[in-house]
């Protein structure tokens, strides 16, 4: 009996099936087409990009962003590397099935691309605020305990009461032998990224065995991410950990007899993976002794992320193949008990505030604090941030409809993804629900997505319609993830203009800080600034801009009044204003236009402030009160 030989197919990079014999007839004859030799194309077009991204970067003149923040300092080098990139991971995907390595080379290329130019060009920190985490380190290393009932400034005792994240970098900063987490924090977005890229695949795998979906999975997510979570924080460090857990859950707690059923009806997709063997009760027991510690450092580390997973656990046991009630005990429980311990102070302070907060979709669904994006940079942000992620979600969309019997067998992963969505009614976490129910149902999302784009594995039947899909998913799959990274740009970067920080400022307010005494009060419009927190657990800081736009309208008709009625008597104060403030309360239309110009040049005008040090890149004024008042010049105000 002759033996069919087969060979990878180009197109799809996995093995065809053996032609089968039609009763009475001969087996038709293959049409045999030559395919060129192009295993040297990926890694040719890997080098050229990663080349033409590294001459690019020295044209990037980040010091001087105005209204577009990076994305108008980017050289035509570094759009045209992006392009090269994503040629050679399309090439790639050719014979993604028999050459897993050069998709996975393309995507970690393409993250060091999107996310390393801040940490290669900047000289000082990326994202202001971040600057605090490093203060909470600093302080952690310094007085070596932790205080979680400490009323400290800004609520900053939730650090104390979630320490995980920092006591781990401390110990980092320690074992490295560096003065603090600045030395490293701009390269937590690749570090962290780094870390997901191989737990996104065995999420991946655990629903398909089309490596071309998985991969293509992968570059969307990294695409679509652009919400900025992954710098140095607490929620970077347990979203890492919170997709492990869920990687574990869905690869080793299968229910015994549900995966006969599901392998038949995966077997009716080829694109579909072998369904996970079953696992025993003692099995997974097992599996919950091992997770249990990861579960712990989740709930150390952060206040939010916990509940995504209890929800994430939750939606899971409403399948037969993953109702495991026990491991969403467990996890609830280890949550409860963190919060109703360490957590306690705020955590009983978060549930006064849920009344006012529960079933207001709209309210709770807002992105940001309490302004309106202005200005082109950060306008154009928010409207392309919108726009990817209506695009993800369209393009998973367009996948739970058209491949249904995909569908059904990765049906826990949209359950993971769809379960964060709730929380909507519940609270706006400070006006950030919105990018954390996308953050979280981002992965599932991305797999989605993807499998609208990359046709099913054809099998021996070949009809003119699914020619027809191969063609059009041929021509879709390129445009669409160009339009995405065109997308990511100016959603990641427009607004950079307020997350560049020069040295010199943050000298400045360095050393504005450290002139007043323990117990002063540091003013500013906004803590979106480098430095903000600096010794957060001796002094207060208050500031008085992160409110509603009719608020500060009011304020700016006598600015110097209204601090003067509410700096307590006695208090030794310093106003820092400095250009990234400026920046930043425009930007998040905080203040009107010129609102912070008006609000410097009054208080600097103002006899109740008297200017300390002042230069390009801000000002300082202290807070000299009235005779009325008991003098704040005491107790070594400067």
């Amino acid at each position: 009996m002759t033996k069919h030989l087969s060979t990878p197919t180009a197109a799809t990079g996995t093995e065809p099936a053996p032609a089968r014999e039609h009763e009475g007839k001969p087996a038709p004859r293959e049409r045999r087409v030559a395919v060129p030799d192009l295993t040297w194309l990926p890694p040719a077009l890997l080098a050229l990009g990663l080349g033409l991204w590294a001459l690019a970067l020295p044209g990037i003149d980040f010091r001087t962003m105005v209204d577009y923040g990076l994305l108008d300092r980017l050289p035509a080098l570094f759009y045209v590397s992006l392009l090269v990139l994503t040629a050679g991971f399309l090439v790639s995907l050719r014979r993604a099935g028999t050459s897993p390595g050069w998709p996975l080379a393309h995507c970690v290329a393409l993250l060091v691309a999107l996310k390393a130019p801040p940490a290669v060009l900047y000289d000082s920190v990326r994202y202001p605020w971040a600057s605090k985490h490093d203060a909470v380190v600093g302080t952690i290393l310094g007085a070596g305990e932790l205080r979680p009932d400490a009323a400290l400034s800004g609520n900053m005792s939730a650090y104390d009461q979630w320490p995980g994240f920092f006591t781990l970098n401390a110990a980092l900063v320690r074992a490295f032998g560096v003065e603090s987490t600045a030395a490293y924090l701009n390269w937590a977005p690749i570090a962290l990224g780094l870390i997901t890229l191989p737990v996104l695949v065995l999420i991946y795998r655990t629903f398909t065995e089309d490596w071309r979906l998985v991969w293509t999975a992968v570059w969307i997510f990294q695409l679509a991410n652009w919400v900025g979570q992954d710098y140095l924080a607490p929620q970077g460090f347990a979203y890492v950990l919170h997709l492990t857990v869920l990687a574990v859950v869905l690869r080793h707690f299968v229910r015994p007899g549900s995966a006969g059923r599901l392998r038949d009806r995966a077997n009716l997709d080829p694109a579909a993976a072998t369904v996970p063997p079953p696992t025993t009760l003692r099995q997974r027991a097992v599996c919950v002794v091992i997770i249990a510690p990861l579960i712990v450092a989740i709930n150390a580390a952060h206040q939010l992320t916990p509940v995504m997973l209890c929800a994430a656990l939750f939606a899971l046991s409403l399948t037969r193949r993953y109702r495991n009630y026990g491991l969403l005990v467990v996890a609830g429980l280890l949550m409860l008990a963190w919060d109703l311990t360490m957590g306690r102070p705020l955590f009983l302070e978060t549930l006064g505030t849920l009344r006012d907060s529960i079933g207001r979709l709209t309210e709770n669904s807002r992105a940001g604090y309490a302004g309106q994006l202005t200005g082109p940079g950060p306008e154009l942000a928010g409207q392309a941030g919108i726009v990817m992620a209506l695009a993800v979600v369209l393009l998973a969309g367009i996948a739970v409809v058209g491949r249904r019997r995909l569908t059904r067998s990765a049906l826990p992963l949209l359950l993971v993804s769809i379960a964060p969505v709730p929380l909507f009614a519940v609270n706006d976490y400070g006006g950030e629900m919105l990018f954390r129910v996308y953050l979280f149902g981002l992965p599932g999302a991305a797999f989605f997505a993807a499998a609208a784009l990359v046709p099913a594995v054809a099998g021996t039947h070949r009809s003119r319609g699914r020619l027809v899909r191969r063609r059009t998913a041929a021509i879709a799959l390129p445009v669409v993830l160009v339009v995405l990274t065109a997308g990511f740009l100016p959603a990641y970067y427009g607004k950079d203009a307020m997350y560049y920080t020069p040295p010199a400022e943050t000298e400045l307010v360095t050393r504005a800080i450290d002139r007043l005494p323990e117990g002063g009060l540091v003013l500013a419009t906004s803590g979106s600034f480098p430095q903000a927190l600096h010794r957060y657990d001796q002094v207060e800081h208050w500031f008085f801009a992160e409110q509603e736009l009719p608020e500060n309208k009011k304020m700016l008709v006598d600015p110097a009044r209204y601090l003067d009625e509410r700096i307590p008597p006695g208090t030794t104060a310093h106003v820092v204003l400095t250009r990234t403030q400026d920046i930043y309360t425009a930007g998040e239309g905080l203040l009107p236009p010129g609102g912070f110009a008006t609000l410097r040049d009054r208080l600097k005008a103002s006899p109740l402030f008297t200017t300390v040090e002042e230069h390009p890149y801000g000002i300082v004024l202290a807070y000299t009160p009235k005779s009325t008042k008991p003098s704040a010049t005491t107790g070594g105000a400067p």
